[in-house]
């Protein structure tokens, strides 16, 4: 809910701040199409929404320390404990590179 709250202040934001601008691509995009500018708009909105998305910051961008911290937690301990380990030899420069001579 926070991310779709941030998103639609980017968008609401982007649209005062480009009126014009988007007033000018509606009105191009409805002279091309041969559609009305109000058919045309919700497709720009649309599109407008997906740019919103892909500009969103990365989680470890825009969370505090904290929420990081607790976050690695959770993801470490979904993993099953009992998986066996690896040999000293599977970790061992010479199991990693067994097809080069050293």
């Amino acid at each position: 809910m926070k991310n779709h709250i941030i998103k639609t202040m980017i968008l609401q934001t982007w649209q005062q701040s480009h009126s014009q601008e988007l007033q000018k691509i509606t009105e191009t995009l409805a002279k091309i199409t041969q559609l009305p500018a109000e058919a045309v708009k919700p497709h720009l909105d649309a599109m407008l929404e997906q740019l919103v998305k892909t500009t969103e910051l990365p989680f470890y961008q825009k969370v505090s320390d904290e929420e990081w911290i607790q976050a690695l937690n959770q993801w470490s301990s979904s993993h099953n404990p009992n998986i066996p380990l690896l040999s000293d030899y599977a970790v061992s420069r010479g199991g990693i590179y067994e097809d080069e001579e050293i």
